[in-house]
């Protein structure tokens, strides 16, 4: 069983160095072609560490999906939207 289920597409960029020492994480949704519609900025404590992660081509509903995914996390989350 895996540890965490995502509601969305999920990945990282390869070529680039996240805080975690692994590439920069990416959200993917539904909307093509929207391009980057926020950036999430992340504070674990439990790996005491900081990320951005990009959120692409996602609706208002699957940016919401997101947020609620890292609710129950000991992970918190900044959600910074881009505007339009």
């Amino acid at each position: 069983m895996p540890e965490y289920v995502y509601p969305l597409d999920y990945g990282y960029l390869e070529g680039t160095d996240g805080g975690d020492g692994s590439g920069i994480d990416i959200w993917r949704g539904a909307a093509r072609h929207r391009g980057v519609t926020a950036v999430l900025c992340t504070f674990d404590p439990v790996k005491r560490n900081a990320e951005l992660k990009i959120v692409m081509d996602c609706t208002d509903d699957e940016l919401a999906e997101i947020e609620s995914f890292y609710r129950p996390q000991p992970q918190a989350v900044i959600v910074v939207r881009r505007p339009g």
